[in-house]
């Protein structure tokens, strides 16, 4: 509970100062999205997901490959010297050498499409399961390519993080039982860092044209603002469902806070340099209400006939109150800031990886923010105020090379370890430079023939993923000085908290919005 007394000190009970209040602008954003996870509007699902793993092997391999050649060139062990294999099916028992390929975990609780068919269960949503572990270790790791298969063993593997779909490196040697005997194993590690503004240039503040909204300050000097940093707003699992009335009162002071409305004069301008928005998922949730029934005196009467279910739109299932509050949500911000939408596993969008953006049909009142209809989809246009984007989403922000998801490769990757540390999964992606590894085998995705959108051709200065448990952050370095600043963005329904980073250091802050 807030007392008067904290109330004042916040300067929300103070005399008016006298002063005429000068008017403090909203900082320009400089913001470059990119299509990098953008799908064809004529996509087709015949084809079969195995060429993503043939395409991320062939992405991936050589830089896998400098940098086994760089540790294991001229390893001597045992009397002879590693060489390297082409293939899995050419390594040969007893012989010391080193082989290239794709893992998969094979694991007793991780879903298979093949046991749904066998059984005739049709399902139209995937499967969800904790974790795909077992207590008793029943899982076996396996390296295949292009050849085939072989099983991984040796105490080493247990101190990496390593689940289907990443590509590494292995060397040892092959055992009577016709496994690979593991001694050392690498993987691709970073991948070469754009520099800052490598696709933009920064906006002169006596030239560039800003969209502003005033807000009132009484005390702050123009000179004292600009010498202030800009700030990325970062939050996630908002999760309007429009039945949680404890949890309307956070909402609204999130808004207030994020419009500056009800703070005093210091904290208004620290606010004002927030540049831009981001939700990263899980804007709205489900709620019960239609489903809830009523129950009703009748007569006794003959049976009726089953209900036979139906797919597409339901008027007695569907509630439309959750968008509406989102909508209101955003239109609300859309005058003083910009915003990127990334949907999540929650929101009305497509259900596989990559989700493509929530449609502007959601939002009847924001939408007018969003990019002119002729410039939808264009390349070279600006974007609206309104950026629906996809999840993961690739972008550039102040200079800086942004990657971001809504949660759900990092939820994926953790049923596959018994293990909390999220950031350290984090890093690990970064290293395997796959943003997605467990797709398509349990994060459904599109089934691409062309191209591999998850393998990270360059390395972001800043990677978040939304909708987590809790907070956390830190930066990891990559062989050629890359520096990339990690941030786990925890759900504002669950925490109340909201993410905050400088543009200059990317150093990061959360506040937390309690009533």
């Amino acid at each position: 509970m807030v007392t008067l007394d904290e109330i004042a000190d916040l300067g929300l009970l103070q005399k008016p100062s006298g002063n005429e209040p000068s008017p403090l602008e909203r900082s320009e954003s400089n913001y470059k999205p990119l299509d990098s996870f953008a799908l064809p509007k004529d996509r087709q699902y015949q084809q079969q997901f195995a060429d993503i793993y043939f395409l991320r092997l062939a992405k991936i391999k050589p830089a896998v490959e400098a940098v086994a050649n760089a540790a294991w060139e001229d390893t001597f062990l045992g009397g002879e010297t590693a060489q390297q294999m082409e293939r899995v099916l050419d390594v040969r028992q007893g012989q010391l050498c080193w082989v290239i390929g794709t893992v998969y975990m094979d694991m007793p609780l991780k879903p298979s499409v093949l046991e749904d068919v066998s059984k005739d269960r049709w399902i139209s949503a995937p499967i969800t399961t904790d974790h795909y572990y077992t207590e008793d270790g029943g899982e076996s790791m396996m390296l295949e390519d292009d050849s085939g298969r072989i099983r991984l063993v040796g105490s080493i593997l247990k101190d990496y993080f390593v689940v289907t779909g990443c590509i590494i490196a292995v060397m040892g040697t092959e055992n009577v039982n016709g496994e690979f005997e593991v001694i050392d194993l690498k993987f691709a590690d970073l991948p070469p860092q754009p520099a800052r503004w490598s696709l933009s240039t920064p906006s002169s503040s006596s030239t560039a044209k800003k969209n502003t909204r005033k807000i009132k300050n009484e005390d702050v000097e123009m000179s004292d603002l600009a010498q202030a940093s800009k700030k990325i707003a970062i939050v996630s699992g908002l999760e309007f469902s429009g039945t949680d009335t404890s949890y309307t009162m956070e909402l609204n002071l999130l808004l207030e806070f994020l419009l500056g409305d009800a703070l005093h004069t210091p904290v208004q301008t620290e606010l004002s340099q927030i540049s831009r928005l981001i939700i990263a998922g899980n804007s709205i949730t489900k709620t019960d209400d239609a489903t809830t029934t009523t129950t009703t005196t009748t007569t006794p009467g003959p049976p009726k006939k089953p209900h036979t279910k139906k797919y597409g739109y339901d008027s007695s299932s569907y509630n439309p109150l959750p968008s509406q509050l989102l909508d209101t949500f955003l239109a609300e911000l859309l005058p003083t800031m910009p915003i990127t939408l990334l949907p999540g596993v929650l929101d009305p969008a497509t259900a596989s990886y990559p989700q493509q953006p929530i449609h502007s049909a959601m939002f009847p009142k924001a939408r007018q923010y969003g990019p002119p209809p002729a410039a939808a989809g264009g390349a070279d246009e600006p974007p609206g105020w309104l950026d629906a984007a996809t999840n993961p989403w690739e972008g550039e922000i102040e200079g800086w090379r942004v990657l971001g998801t809504g949660g759900q490769n990092l939820d994926d990757i953790c049923k596959y370890v018994d293990s909390e540390d999220r950031l350290g999964m984090m890093e690990a992606m970064c290293r395997w430079r796959c943003s997605a590894p467990t797709a398509p085998d349990t994060l459904w995705c599109y089934p691409f023939q062309d191209d591999e959108p998850f393998v990270m051709k360059e390395c972001p200065h800043l990677y978040f993923v939304g909708c987590q448990p809790e907070f956390g952050t830190k930066i990891i370095e990559g062989p050629q000085g890359q520096m990339v600043r990690l941030i786990l963005v925890p759900s504002f329904a669950a925490t109340r908290e909201i993410v905050l980073i400088d543009t200059e250091t990317l150093d990061v802050s959360r506040v937390k919005i309690s009533a």
